[in-house]
């Protein structure tokens, strides 16, 4: 019967860990990656390497970063008394592409899910309550994403600090550009009523 090599079965074995990537996918990577020169190969690998070895996290907001602090907190023409809170870096990422956003960024690290064992102890959480003292902060924009664990995770935090002077704002959930009324469903139409403005 024929066989794969180890090493490839290794190699797609490895493939297959990573997210959105079947048993399928990874052979497919596999045998792409296989047809490579070395050069291309070595190249990969070293980028691989590299992110384990450059890539830290910024002791202020917790995104990722190759510097501490990260580019967006070192940053003096951002405006450090506006702070947007996201769940992962991605999300960090997604909202500053916009150009609309001229704070900075908190990356929790996640959400609130006592189903799988995350708690706030888990989260980044603390150090935000933390900074939103530091810095004498005026806004905190939640933009945690729209699920039960994202809602729940945004409720804990405006419960945090709802003591605090600082004013607490949610991003806006409506409806995309494009979509159509009668495809929504109910949440999404309660949302965009809700984050609507004044012409």
């Amino acid at each position: 019967m024929l066989k794969l090599p180890p090493s490839l079965s290794r190699l797609i074995n490895e493939l297959s860990k990573l997210p959105g990537i079947g048993p399928k996918s990874a052979q497919r990577l596999a045998f792409y990656l296989l047809k490579k020169d070395n050069v291309e190969i070595m190249t990969l690998s070293e980028s691989v390497k590299d992110i384990r070895k450059d890539i830290n996290f910024c002791d202020e907001c917790h995104n990722m970063a190759e510097q501490n602090p990260c580019s967006v907190c070192a940053d003096s023409s951002r405006n450090h008394q506006l702070i947007c809170v996201v769940e992962e870096p991605l999300d960090a990422l997604a909202l500053d592409r916009t150009g609309s956003f001229k704070g900075v960024f908190h990356v929790l690290g996640g959400v609130l899910s006592p189903i799988d064992g995350v708690g706030a102890e888990q989260l980044q959480i603390a150090s935000l309550i933390d900074r939103v003292a530091k810095l004498n902060v005026q806004e905190i924009i939640v933009a945690t994403n729209p699920t039960l664990e994202g809602e729940t995770t945004a409720m804990h935090i405006a419960k945090l600090l709802k003591d605090s002077p600082v004013k607490i704002t949610r991003i806006a959930r409506g409806l995309p550009m494009g979509g159509d009324l009668e495809y929504a469903d109910e949440v999404t139409l309660s949302r965009a009523l809700e984050g609507r403005r004044e012409f």
